[in-house]
């Protein structure tokens, strides 16, 4: 059975092939054909379909095993290669076109990388954001097709950035549920595949067929049929704003002349050569009357609900803002605390738990006991944390302003920072703290083996 299914197979390779001879002018085939046609498309296409059923196909499965949002996100993965398997059977067939049709065809794709990463922004309060970000970071991977060169080492970058999150992943459930493991795993071969995928068929930058025609724009996603004109409305009356806007470019496409109008001033009314002409007291406060009004129409900003709850094993603090006695207690080993944009506010957090997030928080004060896992500073500005107890690793990224108070217990603490500035680590003195800044300013050397990187001495 297999021998005459092989046998089938070759027959119509054998049809195709003479299908695009009897196409082709004088019914020849030119010598370029054949590996950018048939043998192209099966080479190149095909070996993507591989990639499809086996990596891709065991993370949906794994991804329906863990469930909930972690399977929906894998959905539209699974939606983005297969949009990118169209683009490459396309570029297998035809030839590259100019740079703006180019852009037009890779929409497609981008529209799909742009669909996954809003699903992670969207549901920010997902026990499962771990997963969520580790694909919401990479998925620019698909973006290779862009990359001249060497687009593999762009998508271990990319697959680099998901491992943040994956090992956050392994670390909650490495010895308790066995799905995620399997998730994590089944996700990084995704690219680890890519990658080989890539240097195979793709080393330099993407191929596209040299004797095929030239692709038209609308290959891949052809626009509906566009609805009929709405009729003509009404000139609306011209914004204020808008013609100051427009006055104001008249005023300077004058060129030269637009001095003509001024009115001469002489020194004596000149304030710098007369202090007696300068006003008295200060400057005038803007009062109610000549304040301006609010714009009509303008959409005010929008407010969240302050909350403090748990969630099942995640203790959610989003939104609170001048909240000065925040209180985290009765607090379990497997909890976690994800802080997320609250500002001028004081956290304190008693017992022991796994990990702390804070993100996109500003003006924020955490003071907690014991962490057994990692405390995570993302996306902050003026953040003072005080540990009590012991922490193994505090990471602080992208973060302007961050103060560290250290425990006794903890000076053996970790303390991993990236992207950021004005960090301070307070060590106990006494009964006081002794400052240590954290050097933002390094020089790196190649030492005859390797690069060697060393704080710089302005940078303490």
């Amino acid at each position: 059975m297999e021998a005459l299914v092989q046998r089938l197979e070759e027959a119509v390779i054998r049809l195709e092939g003479v299908s695009l001879k009897m196409q082709a002018p004088g019914g020849g085939v030119a010598n370029g054909d054949i590996p950018n046609g048939i043998n192209g498309v099966s080479q190149c296409v095909e070996a993507f379909d591989l990639l499809l059923g086996g990596p891709v196909s065991d993370y949906l499965r794994s991804s329906r095993a863990v469930g909930e949002d972690v399977e929906k996100h894998a959905e539209m993965v699974n939606n983005a290669l297969q949009v990118q398997r169209n683009f490459l059977k396309m570029a297998c067939t035809h030839q590259q076109p100019a740079p703006a049709e180019l852009s037009a065809l890779l929409k497609p794709i981008s529209d799909q990388i742009l669909e996954v990463q809003t699903f992670r922004e969207q549901n920010r309060g997902s026990r499962m954001f771990n997963h969520l970000s580790a694909v919401s970071e990479s998925i620019p991977a698909l973006g290779w097709v862009t990359v001249c060169m060497k687009p593999g080492p762009y998508v271990k970058e990319m697959m680099d950035s998901a491992m943040f999150y994956t090992n956050r992943v392994l670390k909650d459930y490495k010895d308790t549920d066995k799905r995620h493991v399997d998730w994590v795993r089944s996700y990084l071969n995704i690219w680890t595949e890519m990658q080989a995928y890539i240097k195979q068929h793709h080393t330099t930058g993407l191929s596209w067929s040299q004797n095929g025609p030239m692709a038209p724009s609308c290959q891949l996603a052809p626009p509906p049929p566009p609805p009929p004109p709405p009729p003509p409305p009404a000139r609306p009356a011209q914004d204020p704003d808008s013609a100051l806007h427009s006055a104001l470019f008249a005023q300077l496409n004058q060129g030269e002349d637009i001095t003509k109008g001024l009115k001469h001033v002489s020194d004596e009314q000149k304030t710098h050569k007369n202090p007696g002409l300068r006003p008295q007291g200060g400057a005038a406060t803007p009062t109610a009357s000549n304040r301006p009004a609010p714009r009509p129409g303008a959409t005010p900003p929008q407010s969240h609900t302050p909350l403090l709850e748990l969630e099942g094993k995640k203790w959610r603090v989003e939104y609170q803002d001048q909240a000065r006695d925040l209180l985290i207690c009765d607090t379990e080993l497997r909890q976690v605390a994800y802080v997320y944009s609250c500002s001028n506010s004081t956290l304190q957090i008693k017992g022991k738990v796994n990990s702390i997030i804070l993100d996109n928080c500003r003006k924020m004060g955490v003071v907690f006991d014991s962490v057994v896992g990692i405390v995570e500073i993302i996306n902050c500005k003026d953040i003072q944390l005080q540990v009590m107890g012991k922490v193994p690793t505090i990471s602080i990224n992208k973060t302007d302003g961050c103060h560290v108070y250290l425990s006794e217990d903890a000076l053996t603490c970790e303390i991993i920072s990236a992207k950021s500035s004005e960090m301070n680590i307070l060590l106990p003195h006494g009964e006081d703290y002794r400052e240590f800044p954290v050097p933002e300013q390094f020089k790196t050397v190649w030492d005859g083996t390797r690069l060697v990187t060393e704080p710089t001495e302005m940078a303490g």
